[in-house]
C-alpha cells in the first residue's frame, strides 16, 4: 500500500462534494459468499445457463429446488458482514459516503448499517410474484419450497413467485440504474470496490464519473478494466484497506 496515494485518496474524498461507492462480489467473499470467476467461483461449481430466465420460465419447480439446494450448499452457516461492510457504514454515517451502488445480492450493507444503497442487481433477500409484482421475504418461501410447494406462488393472486434477482437474460431494474447512473455523473469521487469492473452496464458507473472530471478510486485484489484510468488503484484486500481508507477519512473530518 503507497501511503502517499492513500493520503491524497483521503483528501480527495474529503474535499468532494458528492462521494459514491460500487461495491463488487470482492466485497462479500471474506464474509464467505463465493465470487464468481476465481477457482472457487460459482461458475465452476454451477452452470451459468442455471441462472437464466429461460431455465426459470421453462421449469420454475425445478428452479426453485436447485436453489435451495445451493443455498444449503453455499450459505449453510450464518452469513455477516464484513469489515469492508462496516466501514462503507461509517464512511456514510460520517456524511462522507452519498450513495451506495452494489452488484450484490446478499444484503450484508444493509445488515452492516447501510441506509439505502442501490441494488441494481436485485436482492437475493426478497422474491417477487411475477404476475402482480407483490414482494415477500425470501425465508418463509424457501421454507414453503423445503415443505414442497414447488414453485411457491403469490399469497395475494397465485402467481408463480420468483426470487427478485437479475437472471441472466433480464433487464436491470430501471430506477436502480437510473439513480445509479444520475449519482455517477455527478460524482467527485468514485470509489470501485471489488469488482473487476467486466459486467456491464455497472462497469460503465465508473466511466461516468471519469468522463465528467471525478477521481476514480479502485480497491481490488487484482487488475481492474479501468485500473489504467484510475486516479489511485490499490490491488489489495478490501477488507484491509478500505477500513484504514476509511478511518483517515473520518479522523480527518
Amino acid at each position: 500500500m503507497d501511503a502517499q496515494d492513500l493520503s491524497a485518496a483521503v483528501a480527495a474524498i474529503r474535499n468532494a462534494d458528492s462521494v459514491v461507492a460500487m461495491t463488487g462480489a470482492g466485497v462479500s467473499t471474506a464474509s464467505g459468499i463465493p465470487d464468481f470467476r476465481s477457482e472457487d467461483g460459482l461458475w465452476n461449481r454451477y452452470d451459468p445457463d442455471d441462472f437464466h430466465i429461460s431455465r426459470f420460465r421453462a421449469d420454475p419447480a425445478g428452479f426453485w429446488r436447485d436453489r435451495v439446494e445451493m443455498v444449503r450448499e453455499l450459505f449453510g452457516g450464518d452469513i455477516e458482514p464484513n469489515a469492508a461492510h462496516e466501514a462503507l457504514a461509517d464512511l456514510e454515517a460520517a456524511g462522507d459516503l452519498d450513495t451506495l451502488v452494489t452488484q450484490n445480492v446478499d444484503g450484508l450493507h444493509q445488515a452492516a448499517g447501510s441506509e439505502d444503497p442501490i441494488e441494481i442487481h436485485g436482492s437475493g433477500k426478497r422474491t417477487v410474484c411475477t404476475d402482480c409484482d407483490s414482494h415477500f421475504g425470501i425465508d418463509p418461501v424457501m421454507e414453503r419450497v423445503e415443505d414442497g410447494e414447488t414453485p411457491p406462488t403469490c399469497g395475494n393472486c397465485g402467481g408463480v413467485l420468483k426470487p427478485d434477482v437479475i437472471l441472466f437474460g433480464e433487464s436491470l431494474p430501471e430506477d436502480a440504474l437510473l439513480r445509479a447512473q444520475a449519482a455517477s455523473r455527478n460524482a467527485d469521487v468514485f470509489l470501485a470496490i471489488g469488482s473487476s469492473l467486466t459486467v456491464e452496464p455497472a462497469a460503465s458507473l465508473p466511466r461516468h464519473a471519469i468522463d465528467r472530471g471525478g477521481s476514480l478510486v479502485v480497491i481490488n485484489l487484482d487488475r481492474t478494466e479501468l485500473s489504467d484510468r484510475a486516479t489511485y488503484d490499490f490491488r489489495a484486500d478490501v477488507t484491509e484497506l478500505l477500513p484504514a481508507l476509511v478511518e483517515h477519512v473520518v479522523e480527518s473530518g
